[in-house]
């Protein structure tokens, strides 16, 4: 079986262990494995190269992803999708792996809908795909962000100020929620969540009162900017704070074991799905279990929120 794989949209890490395992185990089932570069934008190009077993050696450490990505609206098109199908069958390849965000797992589910074999990997740093506890590249953004808050809260304690931090996610809150428990933020704004600029400043006020050095007030780019809520903070409590946006920093660095352990299992998944002609599915975890589901039903589905956690955290950082 010739089977392709690509990685698409934002990079997270731990794509290049997906790789890897979806190239080794592959190989170890007698299947020819493509890399398709720059995602989508590379079915296109006809930018596909074969890959070997030591094509994919020494990746598993590695951030970002050696396939490289891109966005590509061209695809999207009905004149896209037949170039892109016709460049596949002229190569006979049989399935693609896709491994990616929500656009990216649409696409997926767009090609196994042309009769291409395709499968979907949860891999963005978001954790907002639907139907799986989490996906790859979660866990190293949640770690390098609160790393980041701990050495911001030094320099907080230092000053006596307050900071205001601003993490990714695009419209989930998921990495400003979990890095927020873990590094003991003050104040956690999510987009899935109504707040209330009031009760953060009077959370800063009872903190002041009882002596405390210095505040962490978390934002989740998909509520506001930092800069607009640090702007109505000084406006409402007279109190010096400093901006600081992670921003993209978030993205990279070599992944955690535990994202190097699931990207590797979740493309293990995904190879069998493809070796047994199951095309349109999702590989998602659930309770702990590696197991698939129909990409178009999953994909209509809201991504879960954990209230229990974030009141956790509220609890807290009283």
């Amino acid at each position: 079986m010739r089977i392709a794989v690509l990685t698409s949209g934002g990079d997270a890490p731990g794509m290049n262990a997906a790789v890897r395992a979806v190239v080794r185990k592959g190989i170890f089932n007698n299947c020819e494995i493509f890399g398709i570069r720059e995602g989508f934008r590379g079915i296109l190009a006809d930018d596909i190269i074969p890959l070997q077993l030591g094509s994919v050696a020494d990746v598993i450490q590695r951030g970002g992803t050696f396939l490289r990505t891109a966005r590509c609206d061209e695809f999207k098109t009905s004149a896209g999708m037949d170039k892109a199908i016709a460049n596949l069958q002229r190569r006979e390849i049989e399935a693609v792996i896709v491994i990616g965000g929500d656009g990216s797992i649409r696409g997926a589910n767009a090609l196994n809908e042309r009769g291409v074999i395709a499968v979907g990997i949860p891999g963005t740093i978001d954790n907002d795909i639907p139907a799986t506890e989490v996906t790859i590249g979660f866990d190293t953004a949640v770690n390098t962000a609160s790393n980041a808050i701990d050495k911001i809260r030094d320099t907080a304690t230092s000053h006596q100020r307050t900071f205001i931090v601003e993490l990714m996610g695009r419209r989930s809150g998921a990495i400003a929620l979990a890095a927020g428990l873990a590094a003991g933020a003050e104040s956690i704004l999510v987009p899935e969540l109504p707040f209330d600029l009031d009760e953060v400043c009077r959370r800063l006020e009872v903190s002041h009162r009882r002596g405390k050095l210095h505040s962490i007030i978390l934002v989740a780019e998909g509520v506001a900017s930092a800069y607009e809520v640090a702007a109505e903070l000084t406006k409402r409590t007279n109190q010096d704070n400093r901006v600081i946006v992670l921003g993209h920093l978030q993205r990279g660095g070599s992944p955690t074991a535990s994202d190097r352990i699931l990207a590797s299992r979740m493309a293990s998944v995904a190879v069998d799905l493809v070796l047994a002609g199951k095309g349109g599915r999702l590989v998602v975890v659930q309770n702990g279990r590696y197991t698939d589901v129909d990409i178009s039903s999953a994909m209509v589905q809201p991504a879960v929120f954990d209230e229990e956690a974030f009141k956790l955290a509220k609890i807290l950082s009283i």
